[in-house]
């Protein structure tokens, strides 16, 4: 009988599968069922389920587009989540039978797009260390401004001064359940005036998944007498508060709107937190950078982290039968 075995997830294993991320070692609520399925008619699900027997020891979120699958388009990141139990045998034997599966399934390549490692709070760099093995290709790199709150906050002269304006302007920050002013107001017409883009969970989409994950996704927004000036989306995971959104009107600068808010939640709200995660600021498939973004992002004493995106033939799964010595 085969030790390890690989099949698809189907929609009577979603108490199943929620229940494996709520206690894996490097899971957030992105891999939540509720969260990956609120654009489904997207994309085509393709997720694994790996089993050692009968224990469920990893699963692989995951999309199909033709020959490609993808861990998963819909997501900031993806991994092969794995049970806090698993020792780097076992994830070297998922990640083989999973390339094995998706080869005999007609699936010519995998690609991965990694979980930054300040997202876990176990370490658990196993599988880019597999993904070498396995002679995969890096197509993009993209780089995370991450804020240490371990240690002493050091703001830029410039945004000291912008907290300050922020302060004299007599800004105001106000928690809310309700995205429509943030939405609307703010960040769909700045979105389109500056990008000709939208943003990429719709007011619904963004309200749907606030009822379902309450104390995950936080709006915060700064009013100027009575007014919304800017605002930010934050999605809270164990060790991480991530600005998934950050936008305001044209008074930035003058009234400081954005330092001030960044500082009230960086130094207030989540300072119990280990990183605050401003996200990227890459443009073209991570080959360029918004200098003026990543400035001010570094202005508040971030670090630059990578997040790498990898691409491996399905076929490879033969260059894992010989890792281990």
């Amino acid at each position: 009988m085969k030790k390890y075995t690989v099949r698809k997830y189907q929609p009577s294993d979603y108490t199943f599968w929620n229940d494996f991320i709520g206690q894996a070692k490097n899971a957030t609520f992105l891999f939540h069922r509720d969260f990956m399925e609120y654009h489904k008619d997207r994309f085509e699900d393709f997720s694994l389920l790996v089993f050692d027997e009968d224990s469920l020891i990893a699963v692989l979120p995951a999309n199909r587009n033709e020959k490609t699958v993808f861990s998963h388009q819909g997501l900031t990141y993806g991994s092969l989540v794995t049970s806090g139990k698993v020792k780097f045998k076992a994830t070297l034997a998922a990640l083989k039978e999973i390339l094995m599966f998706l080869n005999q399934a007609g699936i010519q390549k995998l690609h991965i797009k990694e979980l930054p490692f300040f997202y876990t709070g176990k370490l658990s760099d196993e599988l880019k260390y597999l993904l070498f093995a396995a002679n995969s290709k890096l197509y993009r790199r993209d780089l995370f401004a991450v804020l240490d709150l371990s240690q002493e906050l050091k703001l830029s002269k410039n945004r000291e001064e912008g907290v300050k304006r922020g302060v004299k302007n007599n800004l105001e920050v106000q928690e809310t359940h309700d995205f429509t002013e943030f939405w609307n107001e703010i960040l769909i017409p700045n979105l389109s005036q500056k990008h000709k883009v939208s943003p990429v969970h719709s007011l619904e989409e963004i309200t749907f998944l606030k009822s379902k994950f309450p104390e995950d996704i936080r709006q915060f927004n700064v009013y100027h007498q009575g007014k919304i000036v800017a605002g930010t989306t934050i999605f809270e995971t164990d060790y991480v508060a991530h600005s998934q959104y950050i936008s305001s009107n044209s008074d930035k600068n003058e009234l400081g709107s954005l330092d001030f808010l960044h500082y009230k939640l960086i130094s207030e709200v989540f300072a119990g937190k280990k990183y605050f995660d401003f996200g990227i600021s890459n443009e073209n498939q991570g080959k360029n950078v918004n200098s003026g973004l990543s400035y001010w992002k570094e202005s508040f004493g971030c670090g630059m982290v990578t997040q790498d995106f990898y691409e491996v033939e399905t076929s490879n799964y033969t260059l894992l039968e010989n890792v281990l010595l």
